[in-house]
C-alpha cells in the first residue's frame, strides 16, 4: 500500500487555523549533549498507518535496536503533521524524540522555525558526507535556506501508468513521449459510448483527479517557482503558459472540459477497486511507483506497463524526467536526546542495506544513491522505471517555502479556475497568482 499522502489543502487549513509552525516561534531547547552509549528510550512519531507500511518500519526498527542495544524504540503510527506540530510547540516529556513527515514542501516550516534540529552538527561529527549519499534534487526538498534540519526517508516519482491491451487495439506501438504524442494517443484511446458519454477517456488532465495535482505534471517543464530572493516568478517562466496551454489541448482533443469532469465524478475511490485505471475507464494516468503493487495485489484484468510522463516537444533530451516527492524524517529540537535520535535518523536514512530493504517491502523508491542501483532492489521493470525516474538529473521536487504547502494550494486554485475557463487573460491570472503567493509568504514571515 502506498504512504498516506495529504493533500495541499490540508497546510493551507492548518496555517489558517494557526496550527502550523510559525517562524516566529519559540521551540523547547532540548540537548545534543547526551550519551548515545547510554540506555534510552526514544520516541518516535511517524505517519504509517497501514498494516504493511507498520510492519515493514516496526521490522527496521528492530534491526536497529539489534545493532543499538541500549537504545529502545517507541513507535507511534498514523500521526498527522497537525499533531506532531502542536505537540513540539507544547514540548514537555511528552514530545516526540524522532519526526516523520510525507509533506516535504512543510520542510521550509520546519527550519526556519527552528522546531526540527539542524543535522548537519550530527552529520559532519559522524563522518556523512550528505552530497555523496543523497541524490541532490532529495537534499534539495530536506534543507531550507542552509539548513538540512531533515534527511530522505525514501521517496516517490510520478510517472505513467498505460494499458497495454488498449494500445494494443489503438495500434499504438509505445507510450508517448512528448506532449504532442500524449494528446494523438488519448484521442486514439479515448472511447464513447453512443449517448455521447465516455466509455473510456484517453488521459484525463484534470487537476481534481486523484495525483493529478498541477504541480505535478507541471514538473514536466522544470519550472522555477521562486527567484533567488523568494519572490514568485511564475508569470516570468514562458514554462508557466506552456504548461496550461497543454493542459487545455488535451482537455479540448477529448471533448471538452464539462463532459471530462462529469465523467470524473463517475470513479469509484483513488485507493480502491473502483479506481478508474484499474476498472478500465482510463487508459494512461499519471501515478506514483506504489500503484504497481496495488494493481498486482488487485490483479488488474488488462495487461499494463509504466513510462516516464512525457515532456514538452521542444524539450525531448529531458525525456524521462518526472516529479519527485517523499517522507522525510528529522529529530526535534525539543528531544533531551539528540545523539542518540541520531543514531536512528541515519540509520534508516544512510544505512544502504536498511533502505533497499524497507523500499523492498512498501515498494517505495530507496532515498540514497547506493540503494538505487543495488542489485538488491526489486526487479520488476514496471517499478525499476521509476527508479530511473529518481535518478533522472532533470527529474524535480517542489521547492520548500516558509508557509509550507500554501503556494501549491494556491496553484490548484489558480488551476481549477483555468481548466474551468474562468481565467481569460492566462499572463494577467499568473501575475495575480505571483502576487497572491508572495503576500502569502510576507505574512507568515512576519
Amino acid at each position: 500500500m502506498p504512504m498516506s499522502r495529504p493533500r495541499f489543502r490540508l497546510s493551507a487549513a492548518l496555517v489558517g487555523a494557526g496550527l502550523l509552525i510559525s517562524a516566529c516561534a519559540n521551540p523547547g531547547m532540548g540537548s545534543d549533549r547526551d550519551d548515545p552509549t547510554a540506555p534510552v528510550t526514544l520516541t518516535f512519531w511517524h505517519g504509517w498507518s497501514t498494516p504493511g507500511e507498520v510492519k515493514a518500519l516496526n521490522d527496521s526498527v528492530a534491526r536497529f535496536e539489534k545493532r543499538h542495544r541500549n537504545i529502545t524504540v517507541k513507535l507511534v503510527p498514523n500521526v498527522t503533521d497537525e499533531t506532531m506540530n502542536q505537540a513540539l510547540r507544547a514540548g514537555g516529556s511528552d514530545a516526540p524524540d524522532v519526526v516523520s513527515s510525507f509533506t516535504t514542501n512543510n520542510v521550509g516550516q520546519y527550519c526556519s522555525s527552528g522546531m526540527w534540529a539542524d543535522l548537519d552538527p550530527f552529520l559532519r561529527k559522524t563522518g556523512v558526507d550528505k552530497k555523496r549519499v543523497f541524490p541532490k534534487t532529495l537534499l534539495d526538498y530536506t534543507s531550507y535556506r542552509g539548513r538540512q534540519c531533515a534527511l530522505p526517508l525514501l521517496a516517490d516519482s510520478y510517472g505513467l501508468y498505460y494499458n497495454k491491451d488498449a494500445f494494443k487495439k489503438a495500434g499504438i506501438t509505445r507510450p508517448p513521449r512528448t506532449m504532442s504524442e500524449l494528446k494523438r494517443d488519448a484521442v486514439k484511446l479515448t472511447e464513447r459510448t453512443e449517448d455521447g458519454g465516455y466509455r473510456r477517456v484517453g488521459f484525463m488532465p484534470n487537476f481534481r483527479l486523484y495525483q493529478n495535482s498541477p504541480d505535478r505534471m507541471f514538473a514536466q517543464w522544470g519550472p522555477r517557482y521562486f527567484d533567488a530572493h523568494g519572490k514568485a516568478r511564475l508569470a516570468e517562466d514562458p514554462a508557466s503558459e506552456q504548461f496550461f496551454a497543454t493542459a487545455r489541448a488535451l482537455v479540448d482533443a477529448q471533448g471538452g472540459y464539462g463532459p471530462l469532469e462529469k465523467f470524473r465524478t463517475t470513479f469509484g475511490d483513488e485507493m480502491s477497486s473502483q479506481n478508474a485505471f484499474l476498472t478500465q475507464k482510463l487508459a494512461m494516468h499519471l501515478d506514483g511507483e506504489w500503484r504497481g503493487l496495488m494493481l498486482k495485489d488487485a490483479k488488474a484484468p488488462f495487461h499494463w506497463g509504466t513510462a516516464p510522463m512525457p515532456v514538452p516537444d521542444d524539450r525531448p533530451e529531458t525525456y524521462g524526467r518526472g516529479y519527485l516527492t517523499g517522507t522525510v524524517l528529522g529529530i526535534a529540537h525539543s528531544s533531551r536526546h539528540q545523539n542518540a535520535a541520531w543514531e536512528l535518523v541515519r540509520y534508516l536514512t544512510t544505512d544502504t542495506d536498511q533502505v533497499v530493504r524497507f523500499a523492498n517491502a512498501i515498494h517505495n523508491v530507496p532515498s540514497t544513491k547506493a540503494a538505487l542501483n543495488s542489485p538488491e532492489l526489486d526487479a520488476d521493470p514496471a517499478f525499476r522505471t521509476f527508479l530511473t525516474i529518481a535518478r533522472n538529473r532533470y527529474s524535480v521536487a517542489l521547492p520548500p517555502s516558509t508557509n509550507g504547502g500554501q503556494y501549491v494550494t494556491a496553484l490548484q486554485d489558480f488551476s481549477y479556475a483555468v481548466e474551468a475557463g474562468k481565467v481569460p487573460d492566462l499572463g494577467k491570472g499568473l501575475r495575480g497568482l505571483d502576487a497572491q503567493i508572495d503576500a502569502d509568504n510576507l505574512q507568515s514571515e512576519n
